[in-house]
């Protein structure tokens, strides 16, 4: 045992995750250790596993000096830090797709037993009274459902729901058109369209600041009365205050509910309508997700241990080995051009073409690639997209991606990356470099020549080539206290339309930027990127 590599599990998972552990590991398993023990013996450890509760930052990674990896069984990385665990060259995995089927077989039992009242009539029966009459519901049977999220848990219900005979529509501005064909889902290109045409409503997105509230009292107005909702993904994308309102007024006829905006969830003013049924918080609870989670993050934190590439590494990799210090200005350079897209167009997105030029291609650029990949995917996966899935996330959603290596660039540049991002109505081509300073520079936006530091926040306008423009803008940008970091102005032809880049030191409201756009010979609404 002396010649084993260790690993602490500090919260329970599933006996059989535990089992595969022994087979190579020495395993110590300390449910419930406290803070102050778990920081004296880390340093006894090779691995970490955690779930929710343990904090991992960088007090402990700093006392775990034989730390190689810590695994969170479960989704997310709330409770780890993860830059610290990347600075001291940690490796942190989590198990996002374990609970998958668990979470939309949850949905779909929410969609039935509250369209048809029997969590009501259960309490009613077992109470001593035998009546039908007050819980007579809908079925399904011909229906539309409208699902919000056509990503892998929404798939997997529409899937399940289509055995009902239902009509299936679903809103997803970042799914290509061959997911929606796939899983025979009509796309809607709106939420609105899709409220005003659902008998059912199931969301399945991540909660950011995009998806928080997305379906509030405003939206919900859209909807059909009575309408039947179900949310089984997190608290908050369907306002609770908008769900009450709606409750009240016989908006919605019922509603199935998992999630909360605050959780634990106690006392909600939910939970006193007969026509909603909750849980708490049980889409990944049961025996089969449970035993999936365990043994995934065990092959994994065996597999960290053992130098081999992780299927669902959170960080940079630390095997990528000589090429990384030289790669890694240029992995950071393609992960935030990857970015810009979904921040300029919500179309969803038909091919990728990633040209790769100069000496640099003497290297492996795959990660290059990985990287443009998870900065495009970020802004709507959020933390479920990293360096090892991100191609196949890609792959998942219909994206065709095409590489290719040039020896010499064709620009005054000696090394750069070109990237041609292609929808239905038409691209956006981005280039870059590394500055003498080896930092990430946009060089070129569809064909407008540019040089611009890819950090902090920079601000696109589109304006009119004549005198009387550039000054005023500028002005107005201090009037509302925005300072200007950098500024770079370019034309294709003489009295075409220009544009301007400009680095700013802070971000710039939307209201900002409506008053922006309504300056003379401003063409269009000044676009706010961030890095």
């Amino acid at each position: 045992m002396e010649n084993l590599k260790k690993v602490l599990i500090s919260e329970k998972i599933a006996d059989e995750g535990l089992a595969l552990l022994k087979k190579e590991l020495e395993v110590d398993n300390r449910d419930g250790i406290s803070r102050a023990e778990l920081l004296e013996i880390i340093d006894q450890y090779d691995a970490l596993i955690v779930r929710s509760v343990t904090k991992v930052d960088e007090e402990l990674i700093k006392r775990g000096t034989h730390l190689k990896v810590v695994g969170r069984a479960g989704n997310g990385v709330d409770n780890i830090d993860v830059d610290v665990c990347t600075r001291y060259g940690v490796v942190v995995a989590n198990t996002p797709d374990s609970n998958t089927i668990s979470a939309a077989e949850q949905s779909i039992s929410l969609l039935l037993s509250s369209i048809r009242n029997t969590a009501w009539a259960n309490g009613f029966l077992k109470g001593g009274t035998w009546d039908r009459k007050p819980f007579r519901g809908v079925e399904l049977y011909g229906k539309t459902v409208g699902i919000v999220g056509l990503g892998r848990i929404g798939s997997m219900v529409a899937t399940r729901l289509k055995a009902f005979n239902m009509k299936v529509i679903a809103y997803d501005p970042y799914i290509s058109d061959e997911r929606f064909e796939r899983y025979g889902a009509e796309k809607k290109e709106s939420l609105e369209e899709l409220l005003r045409e659902a008998d059912f409503i199931t969301v399945h997105t991540p909660r950011n600041e995009e998806t928080m509230h997305m379906i509030d009292e405003k939206m919900l107005e859209f909807a059909k009365d009575g309408v039947r909702i179900v949310n089984c993904a997190r608290g908050g994308i369907i306002k609770e205050e908008a769900i009450l309102k709606g409750l009240e007024s016989g908006k919605i006829g019922s509603a199935g509910l998992d999630v909360y905006e605050e959780e634990p969830a106690r006392n909600n003013p939910l939970f006193k309508y007969n026509n909603v049924v909750v849980t708490p918080h049980l889409g990944a609870d049961t025996f089969e997700a449970q035993k999936r989670v365990g043994e995934n993050i065990a092959e994994q934190v065996i597999m960290a241990l053992r130098g081999e590439i992780v299927p669902n590494v959170v960080n940079l990799p630390t095997m990528l080995g000589e090429e990384l210090e030289y790669l890694k200005p240029y992995i950071m350079l393609s992960e935030k051009m990857g970015s810009i897209y979904y921040q300029l167009v919500r179309n969803p997105i038909s091919r990728v073409e990633l040209i790769y030029s100069g000496p640099m291609t003497r290297n492996e650029t795959e990660m290059l690639t990985v990287a443009f990949l998870k900065g495009l995917l970020h802004p709507v996966m959020d933390d479920k997209v990293n360096y090892v899935n991100a191609k196949l996330i890609a792959e998942e959603r219909g994206l065709k991606i095409y590489e290719r290596k040039e020896e010499t660039s064709s620009r005054r540049y000696k090394n750069t990356i070109e990237a041609r991002i292609f929808n239905h109505d038409s691209n956006l081509n981005l280039v870059g470099t590394l500055s003498r300073a080896r930092q990430p520079l946009l060089v070129e936006i569809n064909d407008y020549e540019t040089e611009n530091n890819l950090e902090g926040y920079i601000l696109l306008v589109e304006n009119e080539d004549r005198p009387r423009i550039i000054g005023p803008f500028a002005t107005a940008l201090g009037d509302h206290g925005v300072n200007i970091a950098s500024m770079k102005v370019a034309r294709k032809t003489k009295g075409d339309i220009s544009i301007m880049l400009i680095n700013v030191d802070n971000k710039v409201e939307d209201e900002v930027l409506k008053e922006l756009e309504k300056l003379e010979g401003i063409t269009a609404k000044p676009k706010l990127l961030h890095f």
